[in-house]
């Protein structure tokens, strides 16, 4: 390390954090820390790395793989929490320091995994261990071996001309994907619809008109109701709104989002990372960016994704267009000679569920209030399972007011790690919901996990409770399964610590934690009325359960709709992306058009131009990862019912199997461990309706 990158001892990265489990020291930190800090580790981490390279001894696992573990903490501990503010809690300061951090990164990934020496090390302790010179236990084996397939994917036996090209294009798709979703915050918020009149507001609940008004304060409106924008195409109010034409504005104001020039359009962004990256994959041997990513993962092909979509479109339209009919009927009765539109069909559709299964979701908010679903429902489902309890800590700082800091005790009343919760939405927290890790868990490191949560509930006036909808409820439950695969993690390496695992694998468990927000003995412990402290009616409930596969094909056509989009943009050579902005949405048709998925009253979940999974995060040529690890999902909860369900043998069977595994080894090693059998589909086709197609 330079004297250039040298950092200011006082700056709060640089020595480990003293506070419980290494939480970062919010507190303490500023903007202005984060820069010298990133950079300052990056230097110290190819500085440990260069040891690891020029060692003079025969390679072993202490001087490779070991060392390769322990470096970067510096760096590792300044860019989770910097990554972690930028999406929960953003800034125009922070926006600035990610344009310079993000091809920062991109070239420090490159100058460690196009290092020929390195890779050398690598292989010659697999050929020791080969020999029998070396023994790796199972964990280090798999871990060896993914280490030299990243090497061999980052491009390290190119020539030195493509390599330099490869860095070229690395530095500039991870500059445009942070473009990607700062525009898209940027346009999410310009997008919100401002209501003047209280009566457009007929059929939202009282709580609901209520943080809308808060939502328009925050903003600088002296009068009138923000309807703020989440990420998805449908939005939550489109259920409730009774006013047609403001439904009209709201679903065109969410379809518009990217894609009618302007600062906020990201079609060109789109178009050139869709461009770049499929370059990218050419230069590495690859068809397109989409067998890229397959390889890495658990389908291990593009076209193994391909056939699962194709099974599933074609069912799952079908149904839609059979509930279109009923919804048209529906609409008919308020607007006789009218036409579906796309912005009817949430409205229409929660109608036909009231009357048909009597059950209104909106009757259902004042019985799921926030604090009740949290400590009765979602942690209450994890302590029956897994004996873990959950104390909040004010005292620690979070790194925003509303985020609320949990400590986790096992079962036997021993340290486990942190939560963090982040519930409600702002102008500054990107759309969506999310887990990251602050600390990794880490033998090696002797590292507890510090886990976090990000949702994005409205969040209401002051001195009134935060009563979510049921779709709010699922997503708490949700986002903490993947808070679980966390700290519940028990490895020795941290690059291998709970949700380190292939894409199309990392939503499984956290789909799998969803079915406790069904549960009898759960629903009744949270479920209760927020002023009269009444549980909520058994007669609801069981309408509620009933009603669970209505407007499933709508539910599966927007998913699969929007997978099969980002598939189709990232199955494209470099010469065959669109080259003008105005052929985006002919190609999102043609597409959609081509898999037999395109019906215009079920758009995609996500359009091009709001895409975040697949242009702006993590999940390029990857969002069929969501039904792919439903798979499992399906599959593991008809084990659980099986096995009598909440039951601590059962918990405990999942922790020690599958939780506490993380990237350790081959996932699927873990899913046959705990099913005794390769994965079936039938599960997922019975729950999502498509069993009789």
């Amino acid at each position: 390390m330079t004297h250039d990158d040298a950092l200011d001892p006082t700056n709060p990265f640089a020595a480990p954090s003293t506070l419980p489990y290494g939480l970062p020291d919010h507190a303490a930190i500023r903007t202005e820390h984060y820069l010298p800090a990133i950079r300052a580790g990056l230097a110290e981490q190819l500085a440990e790395i260069e040891q690891i390279a020029t060692a003079n001894q025969d390679v072993t696992v202490e001087n490779f793989l070991d060392a390769w573990e322990r470096s970067g903490r510096l760096a590792h501990r300044a860019v989770t929490a910097f990554y972690n503010q930028v999406s929960a809690h953003s800034s125009p300061e922070l926006d600035e320091i990610e344009e310079q951090v993000a091809p920062m990164l991109a070239a420090h990934h490159d100058a460690i995994y196009l290092d020929e020496r390195l890779y050398a090390r690598g292989k010659a302790l697999a050929a020791r261990a080969e020999r029998g010179e070396v023994t790796l236990a199972d964990d280090q084996a798999w871990l060896l071996t993914t280490i030299l397939e990243d090497f061999e994917r980052s491009g390290v036996a190119l020539e030195p001309a493509d390599k330099e090209r490869l860095r070229a294009l690395n530095a500039e798709i991870s500059s445009l994907e942070s473009q990607f979703g700062r525009t898209l915050l940027a346009e999410q918020n310009a997008s919100a619809v401002l209501v003047e009149d209280v009566t457009e507001l007929d059929g939202l609940p009282e709580d609901a008109i209520a943080a809308a008004r808060q939502a328009a304060a925050d903003r600088g409106h002296a009068s009138g109701y923000l309807i703020e924008l989440q990420l998805p195409t449908q939005q939550e109010v489109l259920s409730s709104l009774r006013n047609r034409e403001l439904r009209r504005r709201v679903f065109e104001a969410s379809v518009r989002r990217g894609g009618c020039g302007g600062e906020h359009d990201t079609r060109q962004i789109v178009l050139r990372l869709a461009r770049l990256r499929a370059e990218h994959a050419r230069l590495l041997g690859f068809e397109h960016h989409a067998d890229y990513v397959a390889q890495d993962s658990t389908a291990r092909t593009a076209n193994a994704v391909a056939q699962m979509l194709e099974r599933l479109a074609p069912a799952a339209v079908a149904n839609a267009r059979r509930d279109a009919e009923v919804l048209q009927a529906a609409l008919e009765e308020d607007h006789p000679g009218e036409r579906l539109a796309p912005w009817d069909w949430e409205f229409y559709s929660e109608k036909v569920r009231r009357e048909r299964f009597e059950v209104d979701d909106a009757a259902l908010r004042p019985y799921l209030e926030l604090e009740r679903v949290l400590h009765d429902g979602v942690f209450a489902a994890a302590t029956g399972l897994y004996g873990i309890t959950f104390t909040e800590r004010p005292d620690l700082p979070a790194y925003h007011e509303d985020a609320r800091v949990f400590e986790v005790h096992d079962a036997d009343g021993s340290d486990l790690g942190l939560f963090v919760l982040d519930v409600f939405t702002r102008a500054a927290k990107r759309g969506g919901a999310w887990m990251n890790n602050l600390v990794d868990q880490s033998h090696l490191l002797g590292e507890a996990p510090v886990v976090v949560n990000n949702l994005n509930v409205p969040k209401p006036p002051p001195g009134q409770p935060a009563l979510l909808a049921w779709d709010e409820v699922i997503t708490l439950f949700h986002e903490f399964g993947h808070a679980l695969h966390g700290l519940l993690s028990d490895v020795r390496y941290p690059s291998q610590s709970g949700t380190e695992v292939p894409r199309d694998f990392v939503e499984y468990p956290s789909q799998v934690n969803e079915m406790w927000a069904w549960h009898p003995e759960i629903l009744a412990a949270y479920a209760v009325h927020h002023a009269t402290g009444e549980p909520i009616p058994a007669e609801w409930v069981e309408r509620k359960l009933a009603s669970r596969q209505w407007g499933e094909g709508q539910r599966t056509t927007e998913y699969l709709a929007a997978a099969i989009l980002d598939q189709a943009w990232h199955r494209l050579a470099p010469e065959e992306v669109p080259s003008d902005v105005e052929e985006v949405e002919a190609f999102e048709a043609a597409a959609l058009e081509r898999a037999g998925i395109a019906f215009e009253l079920v758009p995609p979940r996500y359009r091009t131009t709001y895409f975040n999974h697949a242009f702006g995060g993590g999940y390029s040529a990857a969002y069929y990862s969501y039904v792919w690890s439903e798979v499992l999902d399906a599959d593991t909860v008809e084990w659980f019912e099986e096995n009598g369900g909440l039951d601590r043998r059962n918990g405990d069977r999942f922790r020690e199997v599958l939780l506490s595994r993380g990237g350790s080894r081959d996932p699927m090693a873990s899913f046959a461990e705990l099913r005794g059998r390769e994965p079936r589909i039938e599960p997922l086709l019975a729950r999502r309706g498509l069993d009789a197609a």
